[in-house]
């Protein structure tokens, strides 16, 4: 019988809440289709409509099964399935559901495998809920759930039957009777599995959209009548008539996981419905399904004691099934109907266990097992085992033989073979909780291990959760822990879950790492390293490919693979794609122009040099060749160079007429032709020569280059290199050309492979070649430069038309003309004539194409410079692609325009880490208070803060204190201050034209904050670069205060001490930091402020009469629509009920108001208030002052305006009044947004009355 326990009770283990959830009465489900239409108004079916009310963690119901002594039950649930449902699910059907779910949650958790793997002591650190993926849980939960409806257990076979009709079903009395037809019920009723005889409730539901309930009753009436009072139920729904009804927690959310919802859950379903689905369910669980299964115990329980108990019935027992020990087994045990005895205790057993009375249970599973396994019944054996086990457990009686129970019913199921896996799943599962609650988590991982089976994604998941068991052991067996990982990830990758297997790979990094272990650690990145690179992520796979190359314990084999997978995961880096997206705005879409040489040709250029590539006369064309030595030793390769054949423009006929000739001669002759070619074509091109060693079956790939001198055709037909310095060996790409005959009659076959080396090589066109001066390889965040871009064209041929992209605006932006030959910083220095600034670019199509002047032209060698300028925004290694489009005019028909590409990677360190915090002054309108944090994130530089900028017209910022009292001269490395400034809102109506730019930097306030002493002139944040950088730190800094218009943009200036930076450069440029931090929001988020002005002490004579004191209030509305503001006074000080009644009237939640008063700095809420009020007065006080007037007032103050409200009390006796007795609710006027209402009691505003002389 179940007894109450402590907090170590089993019951409340995480095996404890899966079994309450996965072993419960199961109800079965049949309705009318017309019940369903209802249900589904509501975005759920009858079942799901349902589901959230059948689980009661405190339903209270006394239970008294077998014995006299009555116990309490607490926590009790209820399964509802349709009857379609109540059938063994499709395996196949299953797989493919749980690869979904294990697919989906790879991709789901691959967003964190960018960064760094954890250090172990990290890991070991980390809680276990954090360390285990949450999908485990889940598969989990379907794994148990596959042996669903089995015909050996009967705690998923259904307790009772829910038939559900409509009342605008045609006749609803004939339609319940139909419901329950022999042809819709499922095979553990008709195959005799399962008493017919089961427990049926009838319940009518009726839609109150389809008008009142009258009807309904009478229906109700006519059931009753028919089927008995106690089984018949109304259920009306969907009394919401709008469908508008958002229920605060939705019950039917943690159930309902489809993302595409068109609708809210339960949208039609009132309070009313919510809580008559609720009373349904709990009057069904505790007055019908609960008796009934008490009922059922004590019936079967009196028939087996009269058969089976006894020593006379175990005699008995025995003496039948003598002989049965010398049967073979049976692989299909033997058929039990739901009436034979053995039926019967088993259903015994499982209603005890679903009711909490484990002991009667424990006894009928032990009868019950010894007659399985007599039986030889070898299934339903192991079930019994497996129920046995989980009796144990709960009573927290033996645990030796609750483990040997579990173990005995495992094997038992493997032993079955096939038709027991999903039970042998299911029970090793249950097992590993078990063994996990009781902290053995070494023994736990030997089960998983025995779980794992042989499919791939089984297993994978499986050795994951072993591989964490190990980690929790105590103490952790970290070297079994990484092993298991890297099972896991090898089994992962078979089955194509790619992001799983780097997962696992890289939590077993963490184990290997700084460890002797070199071969696992060589595996682990290697693996990783390739994977990464599947998956397109090279800039993530070369790190660790990286760390494979100094494998010099390996065998020759293995560092050859590892360094070929190295060179061509680096290659495949190379991002092409991000070329081309650059190039795409510049390169005009014109089908005769060619982007590059592999392209087709225009039609000006002849049919037989169609499928020749481009060079150009001059430019080197590169050939990879791969070598490979088939030999055990080392040999030696020298002069290695292309074999090419160049024909001139008026040869090439000559060489087609004899095409047939050459065609038909044999390699040995082929081979003797093309070198003499090369020999008598030496002034026509030049090659590259290489020399190399290859070991003993070692590969590797050389790249030769061949340069043509003249135009022509030039075809690359094979390569020559010299054995050892003595003999020469050749190798034709293409030897099989004697084989090729052109049938008459015919065009020509395919193209060849061997085309691919053919170049039509036109005449030598104009080059651009580019460099960056003053680029250095590491700069600090913020470093703000001037650099000049120089080109050279060696051509006499100009270039014209320019246009240029960088990848990265936000570190690197064009500069203007103007500024070339100007001093740096000086440049940027703010100017007093608004004339001479450098205007921003505040379109974001700025950041696209820079167009050079159109009359800007590039020849003869002479230099060609203009300036750029980099900002190094944020940490990290930052690549500056850089592409220039020019063309060249009419030099050539084939070729019009060309491409330079320029690449730098820019290692970017942390220097100062800036924030901000703004407060509301508490005495001033529009003014706040600005707390700025800067640390010096270096390690050796020393900064000097010039100069803090507010961006935005609206803002003004000043100092609050001398600068020499509030800042140090330098800022040192690790070093830390905060200071605090003045800011001012001095911001107008916005019109719509102001609002089109305002991702853009208007006018702003600037603060020097360097010494007096010094003169320094304020830098310009409005012009450019300043500003154009900017606008893309708005752009990269978007967050949830964007364009909101109480958040402002701050740029902090700085520069570092003489000679603190070293950049590495043989002349360094001058420095200048800028750090820009944007959309910092205002603490408050209220568009209405107030103050409350008027006396602070009065003397007065109150023998002669009371004294009456005059205030005002001043309100401000700082949005752009107009606002209604209500101001309600009380004659007392409210308690919290009080206030929160006073405060009803207005919708919505208190948001935004703060304190403004002289004598509080701190924002008023109403907790603050109920402190301060304590107890609320009795009905027996009476107030000492009263506001006198009108006890409400409205006004409606405009955009950007202030109202002030005249108010006025009277005060009867000499004392200290707190005057917060108000409460003010405001609403913006022509508003959509939901956030456009608040409300707030009033500010504390003390005031002192004195008793004159």
């Amino acid at each position: 019988m179940a007894t109450m326990l402590g907090q170590s009770d089993p019951a409340n283990s995480p095996l404890g809440l899966m079994l309450l959830d996965e072993i419960t009465p199961v109800v079965m489900v049949l309705r009318t289709p017309l019940v369903e239409e209802a249900c589904l108004k509501n975005g759920l079916n009858l079942v799901e409509l349902l589901t959230p009310f059948s689980t009661f963690n405190n339903i209270d119901v006394p239970v008294r099964t077998a014995s006299d002594q009555p116990y309490r039950l607490q926590k009790f649930k209820l399964r509802l399935f349709y009857a379609s449902d109540i059938r063994q699910p499709n395996l196949e059907v299953a797989k493919e559901q749980l690869k979904e779910v294990i697919t989906h949650a790879g991709e789901k958790d691959f967003s964190d495998l960018c960064s760094d793997p954890p250090q172990i002591e990290d890991v070991l650190s980390t809680p276990e809920s954090e360390i285990l993926p949450s999908w485990f849980q889940f598969v989990n939960k379907e794994l148990v759930r596959s042996p669903s409806f089995s015909d050996h257990e009967a705690f998923d076979h259904p307790v009772a039957c829910l038939l559900v009709v409509s009342t605008k079903d045609e006749q609803p009395l004939n339609r319940f009777v139909d419901l329950f037809n022999t042809n819709q019920l499922p095979f553990l009723l008709n195959d005799g599995v399962m008493d017919p005889k089961i427990l049926k409730h009838y319940l009518l539901v009726h839609d109150n959209q389809d008008g009142s309930s009258e009807k309904a009753e009478n229906f109700l009436t006519e059931m009753r009548s028919t089927f008995g009072s106690n089984d018949c139920r109304l259920l009306c729904i969907n009394s919401s008539q709008d469908g508008l009804v958002e229920h605060e927690v939705n019950p039917w959310a943690p159930y309902k996981t489809d993302a595409s919802l068109s609708q809210p859950l339960g949208c039609f379903l009132n309070i009313d419905d919510f809580n008559e689905i609720k009373d349904l369910m709990q009057d069904f669980s505790s007055k019908r399904i609960i008796p009934h299964m008490e009922q059922k115990i004590r019936v079967l329980n009196q028939q087996v004691s009269v058969t089976r108990k006894g020593f006379r019935n175990q005699i008995k027992n025995l003496w039948w099934r003598k002989g049965k020990e010398d049967t073979p087994d049976a692989s299909n045990s033997p058929m039990y109907t739901f009436s034979s005895i053995e039926s019967q205790i088993r259903v015994l057993g499982d209603y005890a266990f679903m009711l909490r009375d484990y002991e009667l249970a424990l006894s009928n599973y032990r009868l019950l097992s010894t007659d399985y396994k007599l039986d030889k019944a070898w299934k339903r054996y192991a079930g019994v085992q497996e129920m046995m086990g989980l009796t144990y457990f709960l009573l927290d009686q033996s645990r030796k033989e609750a483990e040997y129970c579990m173990e005995n019913a495992f094997n038992t199921y493997l032993k079955i073979g096939s038709s027991g896996q999903q039970n042998a799943t299911r029970c090793g599962l249950w097992w590993v909780e078990m063994l996990k609650t009781r902290d053995q988590y070494k023994e736990a991982a030997s089960v998983y291990f025995r779980i794992s089976g042989e499919e791939p994604l089984h297993s994978a998941v499986m050795l994951e959760q072993a591989s964490y068991c190990y980690l929790f052991s105590k103490p952790p067996m970290l070297h079994k822990y990484g092993f298991h990982l890297v099972l896991s990830g090898d089994h992962y990758k078979k089955c194509d879950q790619i992001k799983h297997a780097i997962r696992t790979y890289r939590r077993a990094l963490s184990v290997y790492k700084g460890t002797m272990w070199s071969y696992i650690k060589d595996h682990v990145h290697f693996h990783i390293g390739k994977w990464y690179a599947f998956l397109g992520m090279f800039d993530v796979a070369v790190p660790h490919m990286l760390e494979v190359l100094t494998c010099g314990h390996q065998s020759k084999t293995t560092q050859d693979l590892f360094l070929r997978e190295f060179l061509q995961i680096v290659q495949a880096s190379v991002r092409e794609s991000l070329w081309q997206s650059l190039e795409e705005d510049m390169i005009p879409s014109l089908p005769t122009i060619r982007t590059n040489w592999l392209e087709s040709l225009p039609k000006n250029i002849s049919k037989k040099h169609k499928q020749s590539n481009i060079c150009v006369t001059g430019e080197a064309i590169k050939v990879d060749v791969e070598f490979k030595n088939p030999l055990q030793i080392t040999i030696s390769i020298s002069s290695v160079s292309l074999i090419c054949e160049l024909s001139a423009s008026s040869e090439e006929i000559d060489c087609d007429a004899n095409s047939s000739t050459s065609e038909l001669q044999n390699d040995e002759e082929s081979g003797k032709l093309t070198i003499s070619r090369e020999q008598t074509s030496n002034s026509s091109f030049t090659l590259s020569k290489a020399d190399f060693s290859l070991g003993g079956g070692e590969r590797i790939m050389v790249q030769l280059t061949v340069t043509p001198r003249i135009e022509g055709i030039l075809k690359v037909v094979g390569v020559r290199w010299n054995l050892s310095d003595s003999v020469v060996g050749f190798h034709n790409f293409e030897s099989n050309l004697v084989k090729k005959k052109i049938a008459k009659g015919r065009r020509k076959a395919k193209h060849s492979p061997s085309d691919n080396l053919k170049f039509l090589v036109i005449k030598s066109l104009p080059k651009l070649e580019g460099s960056i001066h003053h680029l250095a390889e590491k700069v600090y965040a913020g470093d703000l430069r001037r650099l000049v871009l120089e080109l050279r064209n060696q051509s006499e041929f100009p270039v014209k038309n320019m246009k240029m992209k960088v990848s990265s605006p936000r570190f690197l932006n064009v500069g203007s003309w103007e500024i070339l030959n100007t001093e740096f910083p000086a440049c940027l220095e703010k100017k007093t004539d608004p004339e001479q600034r450098v205007q921003a670019n505040h379109n974001k199509e700025s950041h696209t194409v820079f167009l050079f002047p159109e009359d800007t032209l590039i020849q003869g060698g002479t230099p060609f410079l203009w300036p750029l300028w980099l900002r190094a925004a944020v940490p990290g290694n930052i690549p500056l692609y850089i592409t220039i489009y020019y063309e060249m005019g009419d030099i050539s028909n084939i070729m019009r325009y060309r491409t330079l590409r320029m690449y730098h990677n820019l290692e970017v360190l942390p220097s100062l880490d800036l924030s901000f915090q703004i407060s509301p002054c508490p005495s001033r309108l529009k003014e706040f208070l600005v707390r700025m944090d800067a640390v010096n994130k270096t390690s050796s530089e020393i900064f000097q803060i010039h100069q803090l900028s507010s961006v935005g017209c609206q803002w003004k910022i000043s100092l609050l204190q001398p600068v020499e009292t509030m800042l140090p001269s330098e800022l040192m490395p690790g070093q830390a201050l905060s200071c605090f400034f003045k800011l001012e809102n001095v911001r107008k109506l916005t019109t719509p034209e102001d609002k089109v730019s305002l991702l853009a930097p208007r006018e702003g306030s600037d603060v020097k904050l360097g010494s007096e002493a010094s003169n320094e002139i304020l830098f310009d944040i409005c012009s450019s670069p300043l500003a154009d950088f900017h606008i893309c730190e708005r752009m990269h800094q978007e967050g949830s205060h964007q364009e909101h218009p109480n958040s402002v943009d701050f740029i902090l200036i700085s520069q570092p001490s003489n000679d603190s930076i070293n950049t590495g450069l043989p002349n360094p440029p001058p420095h200048l930091f800028s750090h820009h931090v944007c959309h910092c929001r205002i603490e408050s988020t209220s568009p209405i402020w107030w103050l409350m002005e008027g006396p602070r002490t009065i003397h007065h004579n109150f023998s002669a009469s009371f004294c009456e004191v005059k205030l005002k209030m001043t309100l401000y509305n700082s949005s752009d629509l107009s606002a209604s503001i209500f101001i309600h006074t009380l004659d007392s000080i409210p308690s919290t009920s009080q206030l929160s009644e006073v405060m009803a009237g207005s919708p919505g939640n208190q948001v935004g108001w703060y304190d403004t008063s002289l004598l509080n700095d701190i924002k008023v809420t109403s907790d603050v208030l109920g402190m301060k009020v304590g107890k609320p007065p009795s009905l027996d006080s009476v107030s000492q002052f009263i506001w006198s007037g009108s006890s409400s007032t409205k006004v409606e103050v405009e955009p950007m305006s202030t109202a002030v409200v005249p108010l006025q009390i009277c005060v009867f006796s000499p004392g200290t009044y707190d005057l917060s007795n108000y409460a003010l609710h405001w609403n913006l006027l022509s508003s959509k947004d939901k956030g456009s209402h608040g409300k707030c009691p009033g500010s504390p505003y003390y005031l002192t009355v004195l008793q004159s002389a």
